[in-house]
């Protein structure tokens, strides 16, 4: 076990003909961060620490990379072409469907719903799996989902950039919820970001309306020292030693939101 998953307990999870590791650590409902490329390194286990520090349990799962291997260039050029040229769980290029190992990822929630109880399920998708967790609300356990900097379909011509990776049908049962149950959903990135192109952050207001809330940051406010361009809010470039920054404030957002939808004492 790698040291910042030291806290966490694992288990391998089967669904259909996916079995995934996924690490969990907390107490109260249940929150799913999936990571971005290149893998659960440790500024995504710092995210999770966060969420089971205010009260929820939080489930890693591990999709792809070394859990607990740091961040680098090589170890996210090598994992970005292991995952876009030779994995089928995930569909890059797709204007109208959601990447098959979502269906692993409802299965998920719905046994972290029977472990933890409470009104149900966040869920928390960033960069490659940003978008996932639209798709995941078809699976009526998921009420808080979090979209960070989604990045599918990859932003290749002007269709692409106004599409996310979820199907017409997946939407449209979204948008119903979201109004049935007076749900809501957020989606973060930074500005000029070419990889969550302005059309797709249109594209959700005009779908959702007011039930989605739109975080976008000036590039200015990431972290200098993370790789360019700004992207990964919560992550890569979160500048933590500036707890009333734009980026810290985000944090701080989505954290609240998940305690507020899940129910947690206080919130």
């Amino acid at each position: 076990m790698t040291p910042c998953l030291a806290d966490y307990k694992s288990f391998e999870f089967t669904d259909g003909p996916w079995t995934r590791t996924v690490f969990r650590r907390g107490n109260g409902p249940a929150v799913i961060l999936i990571h971005e490329i290149p893998g659960l390194h440790p500024l995504v286990v710092r995210l999770a620490d966060r969420i089971a520090e205010a009260g929820m349990t939080v489930y890693l799962p591990s999709l792809f990379g070394e859990p607990g291997r740091p961040f680098s260039p090589s170890y996210q050029l090598r994992s970005s072409a292991a995952v876009i040229c030779v994995r089928r769980e995930f569909s890059v290029w797709a204007t109208d469907r959601s990447s098959p190992i979502v269906e692993w990822l409802r299965a998920l929630a719905r046994q972290a719903q029977r472990e933890c109880g409470g009104r149900g399920v966040g869920a928390i998708g960033l960069c490659l799996t940003g978008g996932f967790t639209l798709a995941m609300m078809t699976e009526p356990t998921v009420i808080a989902p979090v979209l960070g900097e989604p990045s599918l379909p990859l932003a290749v011509g002007s269709a692409r950039k106004r599409a996310i990776d979820a199907s017409p049908k997946e939407i449209a049962c979204v948008r119903e919820r979201l109004a049935a149950e007076n749900l809501s959903m957020i989606g973060l990135r930074f500005r000029n970001d070419p990889f969550v192109p302005e059309e797709r952050f249109e594209m959700l207001r005009r779908e959702f309306g007011e039930r989605f809330e739109a975080i976008e940051l000036d590039p200015e406010d990431a972290n200098p020292n993370g790789p360019k361009p700004a992207h990964s809010v919560l992550t890569l470039h979160l500048r933590d030693e500036d707890p009333e920054g734009p980026t810290r404030k985000a944090e701080a957002r989505v954290i609240a939101f998940f305690r507020h939808r899940l129910g947690v004492s206080g919130a």
